[in-house]
């Protein structure tokens, strides 16, 4: 039997390859399934406290070269087997763009940067790439952003966020009460917490909703409900929200909510007033906070690359390698040297935690 596709007027459509058919394509060894199953533990196991450990999601504002991202994560990986006593490093491996009007959409949508969005192509690269980093031995951490693209990709991905954008979206809730991993949600961005607040909680619950199989057809899909959410202070556009009053107000607020008292902060966005060189100010606050006793305050995230800045995208063939085309990012050096004296800090923390007992 042919297939049909419904048409609209001024509407193009173009098939896209099954979930099963990049999969076979593209697959996923036992082998590297359990390091990320592994991986996936680390993280239950900072989030629920029974590991004493900062968890840091570090890495561009979005992937638009693969090249450039392979390079960022080997020296990831480098750095994470110096901190790993104290950090559990996550890449940021961001390649679909939430847009507040218009502009590039991300790695997956438009891989080639040429406007033609040649989204087949787009889902082999995002899977590839998230194969070799996960092959490096990074875990892959990323925003889920459209709900029927995700499945070609969420058993690569450690680490999840739904973002300030659709944080109250019941679609991304009830996605997420279905993903295998631990899912951070973000308060909105005139920095309510209620939206992602009454996101977790529908989260953990059971839903049941319209999905997708493998072989690209509509289904029923009763998930079982994600027990590992947790709450995402990324500021808000009238202030910030990663001072210590905030963050206190956050946790009473998820324990009026009989929700897990576990908070990341982001370090970009609203927080640091979208300017990547304030990254640090809030980078520095959240490690005094931790220092300070704070063991509810459980991590950060943080948008850096190879070099420091962004680039103008109206000529994608003059592009200047490692430099983030959407927001700013800080660079590799500043980026080491922060996560290195946050280890030292943390780890002195420790033995004067030791001393004291």
């Amino acid at each position: 039997m042919t297939s049909r596709l419904l048409h609209y007027p001024g509407t193009a459509t173009q098939p896209l390859p099954t979930i099963y058919q990049v999969k076979q394509e593209l697959p996923c060894d036992d082998k590297l399934s359990h390091t990320i199953q592994d991986f996936r533990e680390k993280v239950v196991n900072i989030l629920s406290k029974r590991v004493r450990k900062a968890l840091f999601i570090v890495g561009p504002c979005s992937i638009h070269d693969p090249l450039s991202a392979c390079e960022f994560a080997k020296k990831l990986r480098e750095l994470s087997d110096y901190v790993s006593d104290k950090i559990m490093l996550v890449m940021r491996v961001y390649c679909e763009k939430p847009r507040t009007a218009v502009g590039w959409k991300g790695l997956l949508y438009d891989p080639n940067l040429d406007q033609k969005n040649d989204i087949s192509r787009g889902i082999c690269m995002t899977r590839e790439l998230m194969l070799e980093i996960n092959r490096i031995g990074i875990p892959v951490g990323t925003e889920f952003l459209d709900p029927l693209t995700c499945y070609y990709y969420q058993d690569l991905v450690t680490w999840g966020s739904i973002g300030a954008r659709t944080s109250s979206s019941q679609i991304h809730r009830q996605l997420a009460s279905g993903l295998p991993m631990p899912i951070g949600f973000k308060n909105t961005t005139d920095g309510d917490l209620m939206n992602a607040v009454n996101g977790m909680v529908a989260a953990k619950h059971s839903q049941c909703h319209i999905g997708i199989s493998e072989d690209g057809k509509l289904c029923s899909l009763t998930t079982s409900g994600n027990p590992h959410t947790h709450l995402v202070l990324r500021g808000g556009e009238s202030k910030p929200n990663f001072d210590r009053p905030s963050v206190a107000y956050a946790l009473e607020l998820l324990a009026t909510h009989h929700l897990p008292a576990r908070v990341l902060i982001d370090c970009s966005h609203d927080n640091s007033r979208k300017d990547h060189e304030r990254q640090k100010e809030v980078f520095n606050e959240v490690i005094e906070q931790m220092e300070a006793g704070n063991d509810d305050l459980v991590g950060l995230l943080l948008e850096s690359h190879l070099s420091k800045g962004h680039q103008n995208t109206q000529n994608f063939s003059c592009l200047k390698y490692g430099v983030s085309i959407t927001d700013a990012c800080l660079g590799w050096d500043e980026t080491e040297s922060l996560i290195l004296k946050a280890h030292n800090r943390l780890s002195a923390q420790s033995k004067q935690a030791c001393t004291t007992i």
